[in-house]
């Protein structure tokens, strides 16, 4: 948008207050603002892009001052929220319990482009995409830019369900900034699920997108429109992809989410508890991308992938995408993960296209780059020690980790040493699940940060053998001891003593090749012990 076409909306705007607040208003003022309060009996307030909140120089609002905004706008919506016509601003209105209007949010809507050029790529490959994010984060703004790109630059046929006249503006005449797609408007809120399947079926759109989708119904009218080879671009609320699958409403948009009760030997099979969870179908959206700020995406670029590495626990980091970097499309070498449920052969095939050991391996098998793998993330629980701290080294640093609040969950525990005699009880779990622990002297950032690249194991000494040098060691005892039992030299093979995590990558191994193996022994002497399908016995 030109500067002079975003004076021309701020002056649209700024005509509809009062004289008295006019006067303390300048362009300058409102060059990085995105919303106007006005709160009844308060001094009027500026919120800026960067979290600062500047108090007019007048005084309080008062009820007359309202009445006169309210007079020039159209009437509210049952979402109590109305705009400016030809303009991208939105009036919502904070009620008592009189149904009286006691406070204003006029939020400026502004063009912004070039948001989108670090994920055009991606919207130009004709899939179904969902944009993620906390409110205020840019995904509206984001959908306008695509409605604009799509429907000039490619030539589609684009329709916008526009609730409250968020994308396109207000008025019976769509904004300029969404190109030459097609608005349709929808009354209520409510009535969304249905104008985004009239759409489908009366104006034959290649492409649809919508804003906000929230409730249980609108989340099956989008599965609707997929299914029927329309590409969909779309919100949701929810920060993140993980947040989705756990909310029961919306977690059908990624694929939806199912209990499944294994039996004994599958459970034992996978170091897992009997009742797992799985992914029901085939997600809506082919594409997730989550909104971290205005200036940095996260990118899942195989949603059914993501999910189920998530729901089984798997290592999983999106692609971070800047927007003021781009990116060139490259298709994927290998066949979707969404067509099949995935498991160790697929993280390993990634790494590795050469077999190694043929005559006793089906697969490619890579020991070094399998482990490298391994060790891209880990999560970290934390003990007396400042999570928020700890967060920051990790966002700073960008180190493949993050933290977490179960212990059941961590790869490592870093832990407070002044604390010790009151964590007994979580460090004694550490050490029986065999989890490495290391510890701070204080909460300062400098201690947290030593103690974190340390536990991560970016320390300036590389020679010293590391976990990953031992679940290397393990992945060969464990490849040399399948090797033995297909060659019917032995019928079964104990292990040596690893921790649950190597534990785990062991039992998916001996899966693969159809063999049966189960963890043995107590504490820190439990082990993996392979054998024959005939020679099985419960351990």
């Amino acid at each position: 948008m030109s500067n002079l076409q975003f004076q021309n909306d701020i002056e649209k705007l700024v005509e509809i207050l009062p004289q008295r607040i006019r006067q303390c208003l300048t362009f300058e003022k409102l060059d990085d603002a995105i919303e106007i309060v006005l709160d009844l009996g308060r001094v009027p307030e500026i919120r800026h892009s960067d979290g600062k909140i500047e108090y007019l120089e007048c005084n309080s609002v008062g009820i007359q001052d309202l009445e006169f905004i309210t007079e020039r706008i159209p009437e509210f919506t049952s979402d109590n929220r109305s705009g400016i016509a030809g303009t991208l601003h939105r009036i919502s209105a904070i009620r008592n319990r009189q149904n009286k209007i006691v406070g204003l949010t006029c939020r400026i809507g502004r063009v912004v482009t070039g948001t989108i050029s670090c994920i055009k790529d991606i919207c130009l490959q004709n899939k179904s995409i969902l944009f993620l994010g906390r409110p205020g984060v840019g995904k509206t703004t984001k959908l306008r830019e695509i409605s604009r790109l799509v429907a000039d630059e490619l030539a589609k046929r684009v329709v916008i369900v526009d609730t409250s006249n968020e994308i396109a503006g207000d008025g019976d005449i769509p904004h300029p900034a969404v190109g030459h797609a097609r608005r349709m408007q929808v009354r209520q809120p409510e009535f969304q699920k249905d104008v985004m399947i009239e759409a489908v079926e009366n104006h034959t759109p290649e492409v649809i997108i919508v804003d906000e989708i929230g409730t249980e119904e609108e989340a099956q009218a989008a599965r609707t429109i997929a299914e029927r080879g329309v590409m969909l671009i779309a919100t949701a609320h929810g920060n993140t992809l993980e947040n989705l699958i756990k909310n029961p409403t919306l977690s059908d948009l990624v694929g939806g989410i199912q209990s499944v009760t294994l039996g004994d030997d599958e459970a034992k099979r996978r170091s897992s508890q009997k009742t797992v969870l799985e992914r029901e179908k085939q997600p809506t959206f082919d594409i997730v991308i989550e909104i971290l700020d205005r200036n940095t995406l996260a990118v899942y670029k195989d949603t059914a992938e993501a999910v189920d590495y998530i729901l089984r626990g798997w290592p999983i980091r999106p692609e971070i995408r800047k927007v003021d970097k781009t990116y060139e499309f490259t298709a994927p070498a290998l066949v979707s993960a969404s067509q099949r449920v995935p498991n160790v052969i697929d993280k390993i095939n990634k790494l590795d296209e050469t077999i190694e050991h043929p005559e006793s391996l089906k697969f490619s098998f890579s020991r070094q780059k399998y482990v490298e793998e391994v060790k891209k993330f880990k999560k970290i629980y934390l003990y007396a020690v400042s999570r928020s701290i700890a967060e920051k080294v990790i966002e700073r640093l960008d180190l493949n980790a993050e933290i977490t609040r179960s212990i059941d969950d961590a790869d490592i525990v870093i832990a407070h040493k002044n604390f010790v005699k009151g964590g007994a009880k979580v460090l004694s779990t550490a050490e029986h699940d065999r989890l490495q622990i290391f510890y701070v002297k204080t909460n300062s950032m400098a201690q947290i940060q030593k103690v974190i690249k340390q536990a991560l194991d970016i320390a300036e000494v590389k020679d010293t053998p590391n976990f990953y040098d031992v679940t290397e060691k393990a992945l060969d005892e464990a490849k040399a001891a399948i090797d033995k039992v297909l060659a019917g030299t032995v019928n079964n093979v104990e292990l040596s003593p690893q921790n649950q995590q190597i534990r785990k990558l062991q039992h998916e191994l001996v899966e693969q090749h159809n063999l049966e193996s189960t963890s043995v022994g107590e504490g820190e002497e439990r082990h993996l012990r392979i054998v024959g399908g005939t020679d099985f016995k419960e351990g």
